[in-house]
Order: C-alpha cells, then sequence, then structure tokens
C-alpha cells in the first residue's frame, strides 16, 4: 500500500487549482449542453448551466473522494479491489444523482419554470450508465497520479541516498590524503606533526557537523576550508600562498555539505606538492545573473592532460552537483593562459 503524501504547502494550491479546472469543466459542459438547448427550442438559456453545474458541484467532491477509496485499495488483493470499487462505484452513482437532482430542483424552486425529469426509474438508468464511466475514468486517473507521486518519492529518496553516499565517500579520501602528508614530516619535525595532528582533529570535528546538513552556507564551508588550507601552509610554508575573496552575497547562498573541500585539497595535491615554486591559490565567489559563481585557481604548473579530471574527488564533485542540480549545475577544470588551472563550479544561487 501507498504511504500518504507528506502535507506540504502546495497542498492548498493543488485544491484552488483542482477547483478552477473543474469550473472551467462545467462551463465548457453548459456552453455545449446549450447549444443543444437552443437546437430543440429552449426558452431558458439559463437552464442548461444549471443542469452542468449541478452535476459537476457533485462531481468534484466524489473525485477526492473517490481518490482517497483509491488509494486506500491499493496493495490488497486484486479481487477485494474490484469487489469494493464496485460498492464504490454505486455510492458514487447514488449520492451523485440524489445530490444533483436535489440541487436542480433547489435552483428551479426560485424560478416560475416546472422541472420534470421524468420517473426516478428511468432517470437512474439515465444516469447510472454515465456515471459508471465517470467513475471509471476518474479511478485511471487517480492510479496514474498515484503512480506519479510514487515515481518522484522514489527518486527523491534515491537522489537523496546517492548524495549521502558521495558525500561520505569525500571525508575519507580527504582523510587518508591529509594524513599521507601529515605522515610526511612526522621523522622531520616531531612538533610540527603534532600541531599537524591537533588541527585536523579540530577540522574533522567541523567536518562531522557539516556532514550531518546536506547543505549550509558558503561562509560556513569556507569555515572548513581555512583551516584544512591552514594545514597545508603548515606542512609547505612559504611555497603555499592563499587568497580568498567572496561577496556577502555570496557568502549567504546555499551549497552542499563539503562542496570546496575536494577541489581544495586536488589543487594542494596535484600543483603544490608537485612544485618547487611558490603557487597561490585563489578562492572565489560571486553571485552573477541568479547564479553563484566559485573557483579554485592555482598559480602552479598545469600538466598538458590534467589527471584530476578522473581522480575519485573530481569524480564525486561532478556527481553531486549534477545530483542536486541536474543541468543547471556545471563544473569545469581548465589550464590557465597564464600558468596553472582553475575549477569552476556554477550553482544556482
Amino acid at each position: 500500500m501507498l504511504p500518504p503524501m507528506p502535507v506540504n504547502r502546495t497542498a492548498p494550491l493543488s485544491l484552488i487549482a483542482y477547483a478552477v479546472l473543474m469550473a472551467a469543466m462545467a462551463l465548457l459542459l453548459s456552453l455545449a449542453e446549450l447549444q443543444h438547448y437552443l437546437t430543440r427550442g429552449g426558452h431558458h438559456a439559463w437552464e442548461p448551466f444549471v443542469w452542468e453545474f449541478s452535476s459537476v458541484a457533485l462531481t468534484a467532491p466524489l473525485g477526492l473522494a473517490v481518490y482517497r477509496w483509491h488509494k486506500a485499495l491499493l496493495g490488497k488483493p486484486w479481487l477485494v479491489q474490484c469487489l469494493r470499487h464496485a460498492l464504490g462505484a454505486l455510492a458514487f452513482m447514488l449520492i451523485h444523482v440524489g445530490g444533483m437532482f436535489a440541487l436542480r430542483f433547489a435552483a428551479y424552486a426560485f424560478t416560475d419554470v416546472r422541472y420534470e425529469p421524468g420517473s426516478a426509474l428511468s432517470v437512474l438508468g439515465y444516469e447510472a450508465g454515465k456515471d459508471l464511466v465517470s467513475y471509471a475514468g476518474i479511478v485511471a486517473v487517480c492510479h496514474g497520479l498515484l503512480h506519479y507521486f510514487e515515481t518522484q518519492r522514489l527518486r527523491v529518496e534515491l537522489a537523496e541516498a546517492r548524495l549521502a553516499r558521495l558525500a561520505e565517500q569525500i571525508q575519507p579520501h580527504f582523510l587518508f590524503n591529509t594524513l599521507n602528508l601529515i605522515s610526511s614530516v612526522m621523522y622531520e619535525d616531531v612538533a610540527k606533526a603534532d600541531r599537524l595532528v591537533c588541527e585536523l582533529s579540530t577540522l574533522l570535528r567541523h567536518a562531522l557537523d557539516a556532514q550531518q546538513k546536506p547543505l549550509h552556507s558558503l561562509d560556513e564551508e569556507l569555515a572548513l576550508v581555512q583551516p584544512y588550507l591552514s594545514l597545508m601552509q603548515a606542512r609547505f610554508g612559504e611555497r603555499l600562498g592563499v587568497e580568498i575573496d567572496a561577496s556577502s552575497e555570496a557568502l549567504r547562498c546555499q551549497v552542499p555539505s563539503l562542496l570546496l573541500i575536494s577541489p581544495v585539497e586536488n589543487a594542494v595535491k596535484h600543483d603544490v606538492a608537485t612544485t618547487s615554486g611558490p603557487v597561490l591559490l585563489r578562492i572565489r565567489a560571486a553571485v552573477e545573473a541568479g547564479e553563484l559563481r566559485l573557483s579554485v585557481e592555482n598559480s602552479g604548473k598545469a600538466p598538458e592532460r590534467d589527471s584530476r579530471e578522473g581522480a575519485v574527488g573530481m569524480r564525486n564533485l561532478r556527481e553531486r552537483v549534477a545530483a542536486q542540480y541536474g543541468e543547471r549545475g556545471q563544473v569545469r577544470l581548465a589550464a590557465r593562459p597564464e600558468g596553472g588551472s582553475a575549477l569552476s563550479i556554477v550553482i544556482p544561487a
């Protein structure tokens, strides 16, 4: 059986849209019936509107009831569903016909026109066929809607699971590379290695807190990146320079947690660690035309074929951005004309 759809703010809007749709349907049916009415020599143009609007006025709430009824039957044995839908169709017909004619007689009571629909048996026989078709059509539409809602729910859950998996992969990848960097100085400078371990411990605490939230502000993301860069500056000394330029508007934007850790870590690993001279690493962030534009640039000597394109961190970065934003998210890695490389990330602001 399908779980109930969660209540959200779009529910009132959906009901309003449904009411407007049913009113439009009633108007369309009334205009069509008006043509037949006038062709048959009718003298009161308002009568077709009373007939059709009274019918739709009952069909609209009954349609919502059929939706709930069909939803409750999903998952039950096929025979049980058929029997209960037979009862539902009978109830639909009786309520629709009884309520519809009650509204019509009430409306005609305010006029001097007599309403003579015929005997109760003939009316019931005429309306029963139409109501059975209407009930079957409503059930078919409800089944399609429920299938669509369930598909959307599964897609959301799959996307969330995929994002969680990618986020979980980033942290150990980053951790292993950082531990390797620390191990490289462990026997050269014990005090320095001890400071690095303490800074790494602080960084990991912040990273674990961030991992509990799928999104946070860019300001919070940079609060994670800066301790990591402090670690790397302690490791490489004057060989690594850092500049961070982010507008106040960009700092307020929401970004996936741990979004920049991997690009920054890759820039250090592939450029700073492999370059003997000084390297300047720049992180820039700005909002343009409703998009948050992030860049991680370095002045190192970029190889002819950047190995980062196939690295785990880059692959995870691309997959996370694609899973979160679809075609609205972009990740590009390119060589800079003046030397080094530039990674750009564009996501909705």
